[in-house]
């Protein structure tokens, strides 16, 4: 049975702790947890908990549709803890469930792209 958007949310808190992925704020009454798409809707990322993690409202509005790992290392530029081990197994949880799932085909190829590009930044960052 699927998870409606908010069984979701819990669902990712749960599984990753009550912080936002890019600031590390801890998700409580004045700092708003929303549901954060990791492949955006727009780049045809599902709404499947395996590309939803929780984020703050004002770090998912402000990605907006920039790419995880661009609005990572942005993140990161402004001197905020942005959670890369977090992503990496997200992004690979995605690429698993994709493959196991079938379809997404507009979401195949950004996925790849990024989990790429995150590969090359830890290779860097070691």
């Amino acid at each position: 049975m699927a998870l409606d958007r908010a069984a979701r949310l819990e669902a990712a808190v749960e599984r990753d702790g009550p912080t936002c992925i890019w600031c590390g704020r801890a998700l409580s009454g004045q700092v708003t947890p929303t549901t954060e798409h990791v492949v955006p809707r727009v780049k045809g990322g599902p709404s499947w908990l395996e590309n939803e993690v929780a984020a703050c409202r004002r770090c998912n509005t402000e990605r907006g549709h920039t790419a995880p790992v661009e609005w990572l290392e942005e993140c990161l530029r402004r001197g905020w803890p942005a959670d890369e081990e977090r992503l990496g197994r997200v992004l690979g949880e995605l690429a698993e469930a994709i493959a196991v799932r079938g379809g997404q085909r507009r979401a195949r190829p950004y996925l790849d792209a990024q989990l790429r590009r995150l590969r090359r930044r830890s290779g860097q960052a070691a």
